[in-house]
Order: C-alpha cells, then sequence, then structure tokens
C-alpha cells in the first residue's frame, strides 16, 4: 500500500507529532525525578502513587488514540454521476453558409442520360442564403420536356467547397 502524499495526514514515520515528543518529554521527567528523589516509601503514599501514575497513562493513550485516528480520516470529493456538458453552439455564418440541405439533391432523367441535380427552387426555399452566392460554373438549363429548368451539379459544388447535410 502506498502512503497519501498529497492529503494533509501524512506518515508518522516521516513527521513526528508533537503530541509524542511532548508525552515522551513527560515521561522522561517523570523517571528523572522519582529517581532523585529516593526515599523509604510507604504504603499509603505507594497507592496513591500507583493509581496517579495509572491515570496519567490513561489519559496517554486516550491522547495517542485520538491522534493516530485523526490520521486515519480520509477525505473524497463527491462526484456527479451525470456531467453536464454545455449545450452546443450554432456554427458560425461562415461555416454554414457551405452547408446545403440534402432533401435538394434530386435524379433527373431529361438531364444527360439522368443525373442527379441540386434543384434551384429546393435550395431558394431550404437554402439560408441566397442561391445567387452558389458559383456560377456550377448551373446548369436544361429542358425537362414543357420548361427550362435550372440546378446545379453536386460534383462541382463539392469541388468549390460545398457540402450536402441533412437537417
Amino acid at each position: 500500500m502506498t502512503p497519501n502524499w498529497k492529503g494533509s495526514a501524512m506518515p508518522s514515520a516521516i513527521r513526528p507529532n508533537l503530541h509524542r515528543k511532548f508525552i515522551a518529554f513527560v515521561l522522561a521527567t517523570s523517571i528523572a525525578i522519582t529517581g532523585l528523589s529516593a526515599a523509604p516509601a510507604r504504603a499509603d503514599d505507594d497507592v496513591a502513587k500507583l493509581l496517579a501514575g495509572l491515570a496519567v497513562l490513561g489519559v496517554l493513550g486516550v491522547a495517542i488514540n485520538k491522534e493516530r485516528r485523526k490520521n486515519r480520516t480520509v477525505t473524497r470529493t463527491r462526484v456527479d454521476p451525470t456531467p453536464s456538458y454545455p449545450t452546443p453552439r450554432p456554427l458560425p455564418p461562415q461555416v454554414t453558409r457551405y452547408d446545403l440541405p440534402k432533401e435538394c439533391l434530386r435524379y433527373v432523367p431529361e438531364f444527360r442520360d439522368g443525373r442527379n441535380l441540386v434543384g434551384q427552387r429546393c435550395l431558394r426555399k431550404n437554402y439560408r442564403h441566397s442561391v445567387k452566392s452558389l458559383p456560377q460554373q456550377c448551373r446548369v438549363t436544361f429542358w425537362n420536356g414543357r420548361q427550362h429548368k435550372n440546378a446545379f451539379k453536386p460534383r462541382c459544388l463539392r469541388r468549390n467547397g460545398y457540402r450536402m447535410v441533412r437537417r
């Protein structure tokens, strides 16, 4: 198990706690003082000293236990399972003007043994920008048996940067 270096709780082997240093200092001082005052002991004093020593050890044990529990706590941030994505913005006009509606691409049997053409009338209805902005070299006129019709060659439009898009 690798230690967590990013959190505030670092392993005690690397950074000694101040509480432990203080406890060690108090314990060393008490042992030194008891050694200096070596006098004949009475039974009444021994029991009182024993109880006081056990009480001090109990308080120290509780302090050490609390400090250990503090180091074990792990903080986690809650992650939303369904992230909220921003709504897409519409494309700028300089990009969308090159998108032609695919529904205007039609099979025309009267034009050169049947070819697909992009109808000019359909483009007027469904294309946002003016049909006049399309390249005029792609425009063709053909006779459908009753009248002259205008349309655009899809391959020529594609070569000039236009594309057919479903809407």
